[in-house]
């Protein structure tokens, strides 16, 4: 028996599960759920931005709650990210000054908070994921923006499931309020004067502290066999059973393991399940974004800057593995696909084994999301199957825009790179600090 069996699940009925394919149902589901919520909506997302797709969902927020007086809606971003503008932008009050200017405005019961996981981004931020409407989880890596919404013509893509099951919508309601909101270290957004970590410094160390210790609720769950979904939450190195669960999920694969990470760079445990599953003759696939389709790519006819450096860092790591693993692709035992799709972008994180046990996470399957940020993540057990046809619908709609590897030969190294990536990588080689800026991507 899995380690994770050990507790009972929340019992699902497959006709309440409901996996979405693409940016633009993202946005209309998630406004469509915002209008017809009755009791609650609970937002956690690194950030909400403000731009046309943020303002779109905070107003949609704040009319919701005009309409009806008794509706609860409760925002959670990144303490930091919520305070700064995009990189490379002059200093501001970032996307926190959109909260404010609507909470003047408007005046409604809308209430947004900043959750300062460490003492600064660079060693942390709120990675959790979930959008609670009434009894409805909708489960997404996503953000909200102009390129996760799909609101122009530029997208990124990620997973989305909409998950109808009130007991798993009460748990994470009940983390938020209890661990999170609950915390004298966890301030408003939208009231100035603004918070600075100072003025909290205390606070966020105990809440650090009481988060690595921080699980779900799951006393309601009665369910051990079936369709069934546990929450699961992770911290830290140490008692990291998000973590935990990830290992287990690659080290119990008996046929196939699907893996779909934006950016390659496995932790070493990882990459030690996955050599070793290979030598045992199971099958590996994995998704992740051609470097084109990550986020922090820069063309190279636009003006460089050092963060433009980390897709082609990622490629280099993937050159190297897929170098040391040639020959389980030659077999037919390791497929992995890269994923562009003009100048949209990719995001899509998660990991299932034998068709039947899904998990759904923001986790990166990186050395940040390993032991830095906090991370959540939704494991579904399907015995029967019932959910793979969605399951396949949605991977065969991901490969659409896929190219299989079939050797290190097929992507780029350093000396196809332009020159500014070429002098960076190079002089990070040489100074020996690339092995350090691995830990943090």
């Amino acid at each position: 028996m899995a380690f994770w069996q050990n507790t009972p699940g929340f019992g699902l009925s497959a006709q309440d599960c409901e996996v979405l394919t693409d940016a633009k149902q993202y946005h209309q589901t998630l406004l469509q759920l915002i209008s017809q919520a009755k009791t609650r909506i609970y937002i956690t997302a690194l950030y909400l931005q403000d731009d046309e797709a943020g303002r779109e969902i905070l107003h949609a927020l704040h009319e919701a709650a005009q309409q009806n007086p008794d509706l609860t809606v409760k925002v959670l971003v990144d303490f930091h990210r919520a305070q700064r503008g995009l990189i490379g932008a002059e200093k501001s009050e970032g996307n926190a000054k959109l909260y404010c200017d609507l909470k003047e405005q408007l005046g409604t019961q809308v209430e947004v908070y900043g959750v300062p996981v460490k003492a600064k981004e660079l060693f942390g931020v709120l990675h959790l994921k979930g959008f609670v409407i009434d009894d409805i989880l909708l489960y997404s890596g996503a953000s909200l923006n102009n390129v996760y919404l799909h609101h122009d013509e530029k997208y990124r893509l990620d997973r989305y499931f909409v998950i109808k099951q009130a007991q798993l919508a009460d748990s994470f309601c009940h983390f938020t309020d209890q661990v999170l909101i609950a915390s004298d270290a966890v301030p408003r957004l939208d009231i100035r004067p603004l918070p600075t970590l100072l003025d909290i410094r205390t606070e966020q160390k105990q809440l650090m502290k009481q988060l690595k210790k921080a699980s779900y609720d799951i006393s309601k769950a009665n369910s051990r066999e079936g369709l069934t979904v546990r929450p699961f939450l992770g911290f830290g190195r140490r008692t990291n059973k998000l973590n935990r669960l990830i290992k287990a999920l690659f080290d119990t694969t008996e046929q196939e393991l699907v893996l779909y990470t934006p950016y390659f760079n496995f932790p070493a445990p990882l990459l030690r399940s996955l050599r070793r599953l290979l030598k045992t003759g199971k099958k590996v696939t994995i998704v992740v974004g051609d470097k084109t389709a990550n986020d922090f790519y820069i063309s190279p006819e636009q003006p460089f800057s050092r963060i433009g450096a980390l897709p082609y860092l990622y490629e280099t790591i993937l050159y190297k593995f897929i170098k040391s693993q040639r020959r389980f692709i030659t077999a037919g035992l390791l497929d992995v696909y890269l994923w562009q799709d003009g100048n949209n972008s990719f995001h899509l994180k998660g990991v299932s084994k034998d068709g039947d046990t899904h998990l759904m996470s923001g986790h990166n399957l990186n050395p940040r999301a390993w032991g830095l940020d906090i991370e959540n993540g939704i494991l579904i057990e399907d015995p029967d199957k019932a959910l793979l046809p969605q399951i396949e619908l949605e991977k065969q709609e991901i490969l659409k825009h896929c190219r299989r590897i079939e050797s290190h030969d097929d992507l780029e190294t350093l000396t196809d790179y332009p020159a500014p990536v070429k002098k960076l990588l190079g002089q990070a080689k040489r100074v020996k600090v690339d092995f350090i800026i691995k830990r943090f991507i």
